[in-house]
């Protein structure tokens, strides 16, 4: 008996040398949509000739695509960038079929930070230039800003098309070509995105996408046409994928996971430092590498900070993430769930008090009440552990010097924040986070114009701004002689 099709159903799984691809001897790939459970498309992860044929597509297509001027390059990625914003709704309820996050985020957040990023790196490739030096003697050294060759990128499941499009906006602005990888619990915007390029008039082969888990994204990193790998993941999966990389002498961005801090001091504004809580721990239920999720606050607005984030968290609208209204959705998968419930377990276990939340909600779908802690000490699980979902841990502290010792006192530095309305303290707290990126009375706003990236365990490398130009790009020297050339015999 034949099935109709889901509605989310691609045309193929893949997306390679400028067209969809499909090779349906590949294991099968369910998609789910996290909200009922139910699946809503099925593809097929890459073979081994899916995989060769999107490098080879790359290799064929980037020398090509490099030899444009930058502005050509440009013009192609802000075409796209109007293409998906006409197209944000599609996409957005795309994505929240794919992720699970409510279309209140993913309308704002998504389709839209992609957008942003082709725009920004748009406008950028034709500035790239060189330098010259004069070293004397009339001689003189020039420098060229070339393309590394083919990228891999590999993504998460949190942002599958904002992080497609980070790494995909400066990589092809620099005049690479990509093998992007989505994360294999959400294959399907990225496959939109190619579309998008492609309408935008990007050559063939320029931008392919295919399907699979850590065997294909291992079968990419390894493959010795590529010359660069950008991961956004968990901190041992870039281990794995770091070293690999490594072991070909690739050029390597890895921006993984973190613990972070937002220290809160007794002269914050209250509205302000709770609403922070709320974003950087129960956004995207929670499911973001940044999340602020160790709140250290100082003893004197403590139990005021406690009180008035439990009483705000009762306005959290968890429900059915296409209606507007919503503001939790549900968790990527069953696993994810299971994995938070059990944080929370250990939380309760070693003598933390949950004031609220943690609980797994009964019917369809993988929904978990957002939990908050209170009494978390710095050797507890859920304060050393990236946990990936909506739980905040409330540690107190009583002067500056502790909170910032304490709040760099771990593997992870991806991201850190203060609330003080005492400027300087804030300037010497940002000074003295051990992270890469810092915020002060604010926290988890990624513009495209910063650069966003993490340091220790957090990785290396950085996404966004000019500084990611020097990530997918190399600096070759030409040293111009214009005199003769001496020699001792």
């Amino acid at each position: 008996m034949t099935t109709a099709l889901p509605p989310a159903q691609p045309t193929a799984s893949h997306f390679i040398d400028g067209a969809p691809y499909e090779d349906a001897s590949g294991a099968p790939l369910p998609v789910i949509y996290p909200a009922t459970g139910a699946q809503i498309a099925r593809l097929h992860l890459a073979t081994p000739a899916a995989v060769d044929a999107a490098l080879s597509a790359a290799a064929a297509a980037q020398p090509a695509w490099a030899a444009l001027t930058g502005t050509e390059r440009g013009r192609i990625l802000r075409r796209t960038a109007e293409i998906l914003r006409r197209d944000n709704r599609a996409l957005s309820e795309l994505e929240t079929l794919d992720t699970g996050k409510p279309l209140s985020e993913t309308l704002v957040a998504d389709a839209a930070s992609a957008a942003d990023a082709l725009e920004y790196f748009g406008g950028l490739a034709g500035t790239l230039t060189g330098e010259q030096m004069e070293v004397g003697g009339g001689d003189f050294v020039y420098t060229r800003r070339e393309a590394l060759g083919v990228v891999v990128g590999i993504g998460a499941w949190n942002y599958p098309i904002q992080i497609a499009a980070w790494k995909a906006a400066p990589a092809l602005a620099c005049g690479n070509a990509m093998v992007f990888k989505p994360s294999e619990l959400t294959p399907l915007t990225a496959l939109k995105l190619a579309e998008a390029f492609r309408e935008a008039g990007l050559p063939d082969g320029v931008f392919n996408v295919v399907q699979g888990a850590g065997e294909v994204g291992a079968a990419l990193v390894s493959d010795p046409r590529v010359a660069k790998v950008s991961l956004t993941g968990s901190v041992p999966t870039g281990r794995r994928v770091y070293a690999a990389a490594a072991a070909h002498m690739k050029h390597a961005t890895m921006e993984l996971g973190g613990k972070s801090p937002i220290v809160i001091f007794d002269d914050a504004d209250l509205e302000n430092a709770v609403s922070a809580a709320i974003n950087g721990n129960f956004y995207s239920t929670g499911q973001i590498c940044s999340n602020g999720t160790r709140l250290f606050v100082q003893s004197g607005i403590h139990d005021a900070f406690v009180a008035r984030l439990a009483e705000r968290m009762d306005g959290a609208v968890i429900g059915d993430p296409m209606e507007e209204a919503t503001t939790i959705g549900p968790m990527v998968s069953d696993r994810q769930r299971q994995i938070v419930r059990g944080y929370v377990e250990k939380g309760v276990a070693e003598g933390a008090t949950l004031v609220k939340g943690g609980e797994a909600l009964d019917g369809p779908g993988f929904f978990l009440r957002p939990a908050l802690f209170t009494g978390v000490t710095d050797d507890m699980t859920i304060a050393r552990e990236e946990i990936f979902g909506p739980v905040a841990s409330v540690l107190k502290f009583e002067t500056e010097a502790e909170a910032l010792s304490r709040a760099n006192a771990t593997e992870f530095g991806l991201a850190a924040g203060v609330f003080t309305n005492d400027l300087r303290r804030a300037h010497r707290m940002a000074a003295g986070f051990q992270a890469g990126t810092c915020y002060i009375n604010a926290y988890n706003l990624t513009p495209v114009e910063a650069p966003f990236g993490g340091v220790k365990a957090s990785g290396l490398g950085r996404e966004n701004s000019k500084a990611a130009i020097e990530h997918y790009s190399q600096v070759k020297s030409v040293y111009v002689g214009m005199a003769d050339t001496e020699a001792p015999f």
